[in-house]
């Protein structure tokens, strides 16, 4: 079997459910969940970076979650910013597409100059 490694996130997705979907009985399947009407998340929640596996796209992810980004990165690293419930983030920690969920904050640099 050949193995596929540029599948899309929205492809590898729907093979997952495909995949689900047959190995249920038809009783136990039941509706797939929809997004939340609406994906504006309240300012209380706090800012965290997500970064996805190489090959994803970080605005598809966060799309496929019902988050709407801050910030979609592409350059540095593969993943967005956006701000999560604790539920949002154990969902994507737990989740294989996700390389992992860490608060936004300051950064600082020490060491000798470049």
């Amino acid at each position: 079997m050949r193995t596929r490694t540029s599948w899309t996130l929205p492809t590898a997705l729907a093979a997952l459910a495909l995949a689900a979907a047959t190995a249920l009985p038809a009783h136990a399947a039941g509706p797939l969940p929809t997004p939340p009407a609406s994906r504006t998340a309240p300012a209380e929640w706090p800012t965290y970076i997500v970064t996805v596996h190489h090959g994803l796209d970080p605005a598809a992810v966060a799309d496929a979650y019902g988050i709407t980004p801050v910030h979609v990165y592409r350059h540095t690293l593969n993943g967005f910013s956006a701000r999560l419930s604790p539920d949002q983030v154990d969902s994507l920690r737990s989740t294989a597409v996700v390389h992992s969920v860490e608060p936004d904050g300051p950064v600082t640099v020490t060491g000798p100059a470049v």
